[in-house]
């Protein structure tokens, strides 16, 4: 099912990672004073993915001065493993669910989707519930919050599931008070948040395995995970070298491209329609995912299925690094089978209005053309993910 467990990973090696910290706290925020209303997507009718409408404030979209933010990025306080408090001290307020969610986001290396796991927690610590049914009621009230903050999102909904499956798996709850009960609720989700938090590190042991010295790997758009294996491989004094699409519209594959150059990986750019060309210098292609579903096949940026066609006809691995909480219960049987994400594109010249542009963010590639899945589960082939998701929401 998998060549290595990441409990065999972990067990290897004497000093495990360990997260900065178990019970990490948001940074504060003053958007409540200047934002009344904390969902970045409320107009849903112009249709584009709140994930890409916020992208440039919390994800650094390259800009002319990217490299002097980065740096300042890099030099910000970290959050004190020692503030642990349960709504924000800067504020009065009742505590809203997506403002907490806002809150993590604003950490740029967490994923969104623990972003809401924390939040989540966080809902447990305040609230106010007398009996498990209430308790139970407000958290599923908060998921459903997050999942309509933006609908397209599918590592969010899912990780939001899961989360929910995670912390009531259990009949204890029936035989405990209620304080027990809500203590068990609390350790169970931040238990899972530490399991979230920790999943990058596991793969990125997991997926440097296969990255031998001397080749060269094909990446598209900007992967945290696919990153997080990269630099683990060159700290590991492999030597290797790296080739970026640019990741049109959005240019994602020049902030990949810089982020390798910080570390000293030899790094060449591409533009998209470069991959076939350069195809043939390819040893492997890593790819991130959006989401996994059901089929073991991936929605992941836009380019993402061209590339796997690509390097199955030249006979190319193509790996793919993901997050068990981006398994979702999803079966697209082609491209125009799933929730569409829109992302605003810019030409750099007028477009006429008679011509329609293609605003999807992301595309559905089919199993048959991965090859290996690294997940903090282990190192699966796409054939086994179903069994996995079964095991997830079981």
């Amino acid at each position: 099912m998998w060549w290595r467990s990441a409990s065999f990973i972990l067990d290897r090696n004497d000093n495990p990672p360990q997260p900065e910290s178990r019970h990490l706290t948001p940074p504060s925020s003053h958007m409540a004073d200047t934002n009344p209303n904390p969902n970045p997507n409320p107009n849903p009718i112009n249709n584009i993915s709140a994930y890409y409408q916020t992208r440039a404030a919390h994800h650094g979209v390259v800009t002319s001065d990217w490299l002097a933010q980065a740096q300042a990025a890099v030099g910000r306080d970290q959050p004190s493993d020692s503030d642990t408090s349960l709504k924000s001290s800067a504020s009065e307020k009742p505590f809203s669910v997506i403002e907490e969610f806002n809150n993590w986001r604003k950490q740029p290396d967490l994923a969104e989707a623990v972003a809401a796991i924390r939040a989540l927690a966080s809902v447990i610590r305040s609230s106010e519930a007398n009996t498990i049914a209430e308790l139970q009621s407000e958290l599923k009230s908060a998921s459903d919050s997050l999942k309509s903050w933006d609908r397209t999102s599918i590592s969010l909904t899912a990780g939001c599931d899961l989360f929910m499956r995670y912390i009531t798996r259990t009949s204890a709850f029936e035989y405990e008070d209620f304080n027990s009960a809500k203590s068990r609720f609390l350790e169970r989700a931040e238990k899972f948040g530490e399991i979230s938090y920790k999943a990058r590190k596991i793969i990125a042991m997991l997926g440097q395995d296969f990255i031998f010295n001397g080749c060269t790997i094909l990446v598209h758009g900007f992967s945290r995970v696919v990153l997080e294996i990269l630099k683990t491989a060159a700290e590991s004094r492999k030597v290797f070298r790296v080739l970026c699409t640019e990741g049109r519209p959005d240019r994602t594959g020049l902030r990949f491209a810089n982020e390798l150059a910080k570390v000293d990986v030899p790094v060449k750019l591409l533009i998209d329609s470069a991959v076939a060309y350069s195809m043939d210098e390819v040893d492997m292609v890593f790819v991130g995912a959006d989401g996994v579903v059901e089929s073991g096949g991936i929605i992941n940026m836009m380019g993402t299925y061209q590339i796997a066609l690509v390097a199955k006809t030249m006979d190319k691995p193509v790996y793919v690094a993901a997050e068990s909480y981006k398994f979702a219960r999803l079966y697209p049987l082609d491209q125009k089978d799933m929730v569409p994400a829109a992302r605003p594109i810019d030409f750099g010249v007028p477009i006429p209005s008679k011509v329609e542009v293609e605003t999807s963010a992301r595309d559905y590639t089919p199993p048959q053309y991965l090859t290996l899945l690294f997940t903090d589960l282990g190192v699966l082939t796409p054939s086994v993910v179903s069994d996995e998701l079964i095991q997830l929401y079981l």
